[in-house]
């Protein structure tokens, strides 16, 4: 069962942008091959039995029930504003034990310090607005341990114009905007990660899309 936690009230932007087009996401991440980019995330992620896994952003939960299932010995959260996409995601994990979802928002995680070996996420950084950034990096380096790491895949890094009509849309919106060059790993060095981009994927019609690892230094 979804945990909610309360929280000032703060408006976000829902996984499919808007409410309308949830019952459709899964599918439009399907065909958008998504799906090989979340394998690539959990592989980066190195998961092993024992470690403590938080997705953060996490929608209909397709990443961390993907984790879930390809590493059964660990203890699985996800957490998101979007009472309507935590919905769909409980409704994937029914199968699945030591998997659990809170309604949260990223830049107050409802969560103990060093809590989390691994902090994933998933296109879930262009939803947030550039002033709640810092924060929303502040609190993954809080709820990791010392050690853990933090896996994030989005828009971002040094990305060109090719992919299409639709990919340059997206790259030119004021959500991704914040994402492009050095923005990801300069907000997440400056909350104390240490931090590196280690790979790209095209997505279709979006684009290309970067992964970041980010340690907690001992």
């Amino acid at each position: 069962m979804t945990k909610y936690h309360p929280a000032t009230h703060h408006v976000y932007l829902p996984a499919a942008g808007h409410d309308l087009f949830l019952p459709g996401y899964d599918l439009l991440t399907r065909v958008f091959g998504f799906n090989r980019a979340y394998r690539t995330l959990i592989d980066q992620a190195g998961l092993r039995p024992g470690l403590s896994v938080l997705e953060v952003g996490c929608g209909t939960g397709n990443l961390i029930v993907g984790a879930r299932r390809a590493e059964h010995g660990i203890r699985g959260v996800g957490c998101d504003p979007d009472p309507r996409a935590l919905a769909r995601a409980e409704r994937k994990a029914r199968s699945l034990s030591g998997l659990t979802f809170d309604r949260a928002y990223a830049q107050e995680l409802p969560y103990g310090d060093g809590e989390f070996d691994r902090v994933l996420s998933s296109m879930m950084w262009h939803h947030l607005d550039e002033n709640v950034k810092p924060a929303a990096a502040q609190e993954f380096f809080r709820v990791l341990r010392p050690g853990g790491s933090l896996h994030l895949v989005d828009i971002g890094g040094e990305v060109g114009d090719d992919g299409g009509v639709l990919a340059r849309r997206i790259r030119r919106s004021a959500h991704a905007a914040g994402n492009l060059g050095d923005a990801i790993p300069r907000r997440l060095s400056e909350a104390g990660f240490e931090c590196r981009q280690v790979g790209t994927r095209r997505i279709r019609l979006v684009g290309p899309v970067a992964f970041f690892r980010a340690i907690r230094p001992e």
